[in-house]
């Protein structure tokens, strides 16, 4: 908060004071809110974000329809509706800014006149303060969680992580955790199946520098971008093999998980991830995207959302794949002489 310089002001003009009694604003008083106002003031904010393999939660940053969200929430993905509070459905989607090491996206929707929730100082944030998380865990709309900051985890010299005791479930992911002043000290990003109340965020320091772009890329638009960057330096071989491989585990893994067998579906899509990793000697994005999934899965306990893991992977790399075939395609229609 800005603090206001009045004492500062009125020693200057050097006029004699009457002894008073200091106001809240000159002792610097910052009001808190209780769980309760915190939700009544955030829920006209927070967005519902739906694609077609996810959903997850964002919130207002910008008045003219800038939204903040998680990176993963939208990766790959070539389309996506958002919902306000309010009921308006938005199905165009731009993304103005991505920061893909701390897993941020700025979003931004045909909207105005959106009220955008204060951001705070996360490099303040000590263990033991109060915070209050707000999302759509599992689809179930505007949930308002409270915890303490069980700590601040400095994974490396560019990353540091808030650890909270606010339960977060998917679809949480993307939304916005509140200091008691009501503003947003951090975004919801994931969480351990294996300890209680194991919850993280992205510091919101993070995403202060992503509000300042402007060009807006249509998300389709961007997906293909980033799908030209996954196959970079493959070979066509190394895709061949590759894509074989996993539309073979699919072809057995998907009608596994459709009879109930989440796990025997996960460990055919585990098998066949590492092979294609083993096989590979250049195609770094497809081993990231892979070893990314592999890593998302080995922290859940629960053979449904590991199986999910892999399966958004192998799909993201197909629809890479797709997508060059399709340049490919075009570009050959484009050089054939017209008749």
């Amino acid at each position: 908060m800005r603090r206001v310089a009045s004492l500062a002001l009125l020693a200057a003009c050097g006029g004699a004071q009457t002894k008073a009694t200091p106001s809240a604003e000159t002792a610097h008083v910052e009001k808190t809110f209780t769980p309760a106002q915190i939700a009544d003031k955030a829920l006209p904010s927070i967005v519902f974000i739906q694609t077609p393999n996810i959903i997850g939660t964002g919130f207002v940053v910008w008045p003219d329809g800038r939204v903040a969200t998680n990176l993963h929430v939208i990766a790959g993905a070539r389309e996506a509706t958002v919902l306000l509070n309010d009921g308006r459905k938005f199905d165009r989607v731009e993304v103005l800014a991505v920061d893909q090491a701390h897993d941020l996206a700025i979003l931004r929707i045909p909207a105005t006149g959106l009220v955008p929730l204060a951001l705070g100082d996360s490099l303040a944030v000590k263990p033991g303060e109060h915070v209050v998380a707000i999302g759509h865990p599992m689809g179930m709309g505007n949930t308002v969680s409270d915890g303490l900051v069980s700590g601040v985890r400095k994974i490396d010299p560019k990353h540091t992580l808030l650890q909270i005791s606010a339960p977060i479930s998917p679809g949480s992911s993307g939304g916005p955790i509140f200091n008691e002043r009501a503003e947003v000290i951090g975004v919801a990003t994931l969480y351990s199946a294996e300890g209680q109340n194991l919850n993280f965020g992205v510091p919101v320091a993070y995403l202060k520098p992503l509000l300042l772009a402007e060009r807006g890329t249509p998300l389709a638009a961007f997906a293909t971008e980033v799908d030209a960057a996954l196959l970079a330096d493959c070979t066509g071989e190394e895709v061949q093999k590759a894509v074989g491989q996993i539309e073979g585990a699919i072809t057995v893994g998907a009608p596994l998980f459709n009879k109930g067998d989440a796990q025997g579906c996960y460990d055919t899509y585990e098998k066949a991830a590492l092979k294609v990793v083993a096989a590979l000697k250049s195609c770094p994005g497809v081993r990231e995207t892979l070893l990314g999934a592999l890593s998302a899965a080995n922290k859940s306990q629960d053979p449904h959302e590991k199986a999910w893991a892999m399966r958004r992977s192998f799909d993201r790399i197909l629809s890479a794949v797709q997508a060059a075939l399709n340049t490919v395609e075009d570009q050959q229609r484009k050089a054939t002489p017209k008749k």
